[in-house]
């Protein structure tokens, strides 16, 4: 195993471990789905941990993700306004 591997496998777990704890404490709040934008965004931020072994691919995907989701927090916040 390569330390790209690892370090993959540690983002896997990490984002798994983040997404039980929400669906566990989250309850407690009124559930939101998530919107069509916000699930891009993390689609294409597993995508770009799924193929980090070429870096530009994986970078460029996390960076897709990343802006996706900042779109998406713009536009709610200013929907709530």
């Amino acid at each position: 195993m390569n330390s790209q591997f690892v370090y993959i496998l540690i983002g896997i777990v990490v984002l798994i471990i983040i997404a039980l704890l929400v669906l566990i404490f989250g309850k407690q709040k009124k559930e939101k789905p998530f919107t069509i934008l916000a699930s891009l965004a993390f689609a294409f931020v597993l995508a770009g941990l799924l193929f980090g072994e070429e870096r530009w691919l994986g970078y460029g995907l996390m960076g897709i993700g990343v802006i996706l989701a900042v779109i998406d927090i713009v536009m709610k916040a200013r929907r709530s306004k």
